[in-house]
């Protein structure tokens, strides 16, 4: 997949503190590391409950729960934000 590959990060609504609605604080690391290998991001909010999808040319490549990302970050360190960008590239 080229550098500059147009991701859509579609992510659901996650309950923290008693209050169950969209965040994207959590996806900040996600989207750097995304973003540092020269992808462009786009966010889009779902209704799927705690759900982040990766979509590449229509195709979902990457799936994985919201909370299994580390809060905040350039998602260097975080492996599941590593499993995502290596999925984007090995996107067809």
């Amino acid at each position: 997949m080229p550098k500059n590959a147009r991701v859509t990060v579609c992510n659901g609504p996650y309950e923290s503190n008693g209050v169950v609605e969209h965040r994207d604080f959590r996806l900040q690391g996600l989207l750097a590391a995304l973003r540092s290998r020269g992808h462009q991001c786009v966010l889009e909010n779902t209704r799927d409950w705690s759900t982040v999808e990766l979509v590449v040319n229509g195709e979902m490549v990457f799936s994985c729960n919201v909370k299994q990302l580390e809060f905040g970050g350039d998602g260097q360190l975080d492996p599941v934000c590593q499993e995502a960008v290596t999925a984007v590239e090995n996107a067809f």
